[in-house]
């Protein structure tokens, strides 16, 4: 008896120990897992706290016992955490700003020379239009003769000739009388300032009436100076009568060697492959030098003797004065492939004067894409360009207009390019095409037409500072000798020594050059570098505490992934499910098993072992048939 007592002590033993040994194994399973999870969120919390390297973050887990200490600390964390964020969005904004950095330097090379545009001031009086011209002055003549009892002199003959002429005139004579020149009190002109100035003491005004084709619509062009009243009067038909020509712009009645007396560069003659000529309806006769990209002028030394040297002639001879009331000539420095474009950048020349224009040369390059409006070369800008040169900005605010007075108008502005398919306006042929143009001009300069909205600056501009200086030449005690060798020499009919030329320098002031440059504000590497530094002062952790951070979002949406598995199949386990189809009869076995009447919750351990191999089944049923021999 004691023997068998004993031999059934020690198979429990066994089992316990077996049990034993199977929870330390499932212990060491759950803690040697390759994912580790959590059975709730406050497990993982504790466990981000407790391991976690960012600062303060232990708090709320050592002051637990302490509520007032865990609220604290959690406020803290939160708040800290969201001044961090707020802190990231200021630099978020500032990041996709696009801010840049500007580039100041200085080079210093042998410097291209400019491009220089010189034009006399002094429209000129083309043959092919002379008599044409002669009948403008003649009916101007007496319209200045009604309006103000001014008896202009003309080297024509005077008025009553005027009946003598061709149709031509008639017809002439006809348009002028169709916009006439007229003083009215300010209070019958619509569209005029209030506190414009009046012509005199009587308040009376001067201009010209523009009206639509059918005469329903008039547009009033009044001026409270008189001056510039008759000279846009006179220029309105002056446009008209070089309208008329169609050739007008190709015709070269040049005269280089009556208007330049002498041209050097770097101490060196000037010759003919060295300028262009063109003619601008208002400024005359104009020469742009160092314009040949195959031969440009290069300084190598800064200074008055290295530069451009010219003596011209300012003395009026046979020319438009109702087009040009001053007396000397116009220039104009600009870049080669640019248009010159007297009206905005050109300076006048006084007549007895040396002018010294000292430049600086300054290179602009802006970022492009998110950083600046700016274009590389114009072909993403959505207006044609009508100038043979290169984008500008002018050059497009010149095209965008020229465009829109085609479309608006019929007919294009004879100051600018002409487009294809399109012809000058003259109002032979367009007879309301003032009335249209200024209408449309002042719609232009309020930008309506979006012309300034459209055009925009290039990335890559080229820009000259100019400073000049004056002094008189030729001086008293050598102007004999100067005009002497000029009539030699230049067969110089002297008429008035101080109105009659003029000398200009052009050089470079110094040997350096400006660059202005744009490089990124606020690159990627920067933005990081700062999001770094505002996680360290408010955290005091690395990119490694963002790691912890990122790991802890992902095992919160792993837990609430499998939370809500075990909701829904607990949901499933709950409902009762509905007999299947085709089912057979289970009485019987509902019998045997009262105790499954209802579903309960049960789990199921599986134990795996390794199958033996087919010798070694035939070796244990060979054993168990010998036991039940000898049985």
């Amino acid at each position: 008896g004691g023997s068998l007592k004993t031999g059934k002590m020690p198979e429990g033993e066994k089992t316990g120990q077996c049990k034993q040994e199977e929870e330390q194994q499932q212990k060491e399973e759950e803690r040697e897992g390759l994912i580790e999870f959590y059975s709730s969120y406050q497990e993982l919390f504790q466990f981000f706290c407790s391991n976690t390297t960012i600062h303060g973050a232990i708090r709320l887990v050592c002051s637990k016992k302490n509520k007032m200490k865990t609220a604290f600390w959690s406020v803290l964390f939160f708040l800290t955490f969201g001044l961090m964020y707020w802190q990231f969005g200021i630099l978020y904004r500032e990041y996709f700003s696009y801010p840049v950095n500007l580039n100041l330097n200085l080079n210093s090379d042998r410097l291209t020379f400019p491009a220089v545009t010189l034009c006399t001031l002094n429209p000129y009086r083309y043959s092919a239009i002379r008599k044409k011209l002669d009948e403008l002055d003649q009916i101007t003549h007496q319209t200045l003769l009604d309006l103000y009892d001014y008896n202009m002199s003309l080297a024509r003959s005077d008025w009553s000739t005027l009946s003598t002429q061709k149709r031509s005139s008639r017809s002439l004579l006809h348009h002028v009388q169709r916009h006439p020149l007229r003083r009215q009190k300010r209070d019958n002109l619509v569209n005029l300032p209030e506190n414009s100035p009046s012509v005199d003491k009587n308040d009376w005004k001067i201009g010209f009436v523009l009206c639509s084709e059918n005469n329903k619509d008039c547009f009033h062009q009044a001026y409270s100076s008189g001056v510039d009243a008759v000279r846009e009067w006179y220029s309105f038909h002056y446009i008209n009568i070089l309208a008329q020509m169609p050739d007008a712009k190709a015709l070269d009645e040049s005269d280089f060697e009556n208007f330049i007396y002498a041209c050097r560069f770097n101490e060196a003659t000037c010759d003919k492959a060295n300028y262009t000529h063109f003619h601008h309806p208002l400024y005359g006769n104009c020469y742009t030098f160092n314009d040949n990209s195959s031969s440009l002028w290069t300084s190598s030394l800064p200074g008055i003797n290295n530069g451009l040297s010219l003596v011209v002639r300012t003395e009026q001879n046979d020319f438009i004065p109702l087009l040009s009331t001053v007396t000397g000539a116009r220039v104009m420095v600009h870049d080669q492939n640019e248009p010159a474009f007297m009206d905005d950048g050109g300076f006048n020349v006084r007549p007895g004067i040396e002018t010294s224009i000292s430049m600086r040369k300054e290179m602009t390059v802006r970022l492009g894409g998110s950083y600046s409006d700016c274009t590389e070369d114009g072909s993403d800008v959505p207006v044609q360009n009508l100038y043979s040169s290169r984008y500008t900005e002018q050059v497009c605010i010149r095209s965008c207009f020229q465009l829109n007075m085609v479309e608006r108008c019929g007919c294009a502005y004879y100051f600018y390019p002409l487009p294809a398919g399109a012809e000058y306006c003259d109002y032979t042929k367009h007879v309301a095409w003032g009335y249209c143009y200024y209408k449309l001009l002042a719609e232009f300069k309020a930008d309506v037409l979006g012309c300034f909205h459209k055009c925009r600056k290039p990335c890559k501009m080229t820009e000259y500072q100019l400073s000049a200086g004056y002094s008189r030449w030729p001086s008293a005690v050598s102007e004999d000798w100067v005009f002497y060798m000029l009539s030699q020499q230049n067969k110089y009919n002297i008429t008035s020594k101080r109105n009659g030329v003029a000398k200009v320098n052009i050089f470079f002031e110094e040997w350096n050059y400006k660059t202005n440059g744009e490089s990124p504000a606020f690159t990627v590497v920067t933005l990081l570098s700062q999001l770094g530094n505002q996680w360290s002062l408010w955290f005091g952790s690395s990119v490694l505490s963002v790691m912890e951070l990122a790991e802890l979002i992902l095992d919160f949406i792993a837990i609430t992934f499998i939370l809500a598995v075990r909701w829904f199949r607990s949901r499933q386990q709950l409902s009762p499910p509905g007999p299947p189809p085709n089912s057979h009869d289970n009485t019987a076995f509902q019998d045997e098993v009262p105790g499954l009447s209802a579903p309960h919750r049960f789990t199921v351990e599986a134990v795996v072992t390794t199958l033996p191999s087919y010798n070694s089944l035939e070796l244990h049923g060979l054993s168990r048939d010998g036991e039940a021999g000898h049985e």
